[in-house]
């Protein structure tokens, strides 16, 4: 029931994250990246001042940007590690795509896709072990240099 007349959102409209699906595409072949558990991908503002005579406070202009991203993988493939192989032996390192469409059936705002054009890792796990720990886990980041939304949520009713 709405709080003093405004509208709210239902519960059942909330995301469920474990249902989100990710690919990469390396050189024209597309992987299912099941196997990442996290992902958050940003975009940060460069924010510049701008002077204007006649105001005390100081103008904000947007002048351009950067892509970021982060995500956590289960440690069971070698398809990054592979990029490092390459970049090592020839002096290439491929560029590539990440694809992340978040989609929950119980919820009526549908899905979203996001792609993310050339993307490069800046660190790479190459081996690892941990004593004790029967899932390894590791961490993955990079940047990425424009993306697309091929596909929205739906408007949730009420906004």
């Amino acid at each position: 029931m709405p709080v003093l007349g405004n509208p709210i959102m239902h519960a059942r409209d909330s995301m469920h994250g474990a249902l989100a699906k990710c690919f990469v595409t390396i050189e024209g072949r597309r992987m299912n990246m099941m196997s990442m558990t996290e992902f958050e991908a940003n975009f940060d503002i460069n924010i510049a001042d701008v002077p204007i005579l006649g105001k005390v406070n100081m103008g904000h202009k947007p002048a351009g940007g950067s892509g970021s991203f982060t995500g956590t993988a289960h440690y069971n493939q070698s398809v990054f590690r592979k990029l490092v192989d390459t970049y090592q032996k020839t002096g290439r390192f491929p560029y590539f795509e990440i694809q992340v469409t978040n989609e929950d059936p119980a919820s009526s705002v549908g899905a979203q896709t996001v792609i993310f054009h050339d993307c490069l890792l800046d660190s790479v796990v190459m081996a690892r072990f941990e004593a004790g720990n029967n899932n390894l886990t590791e961490d993955i980041s990079g940047t990425y240099e424009s993306s697309d939304i091929p596909r929205e949520f739906n408007e949730l009713e009420g906004m």
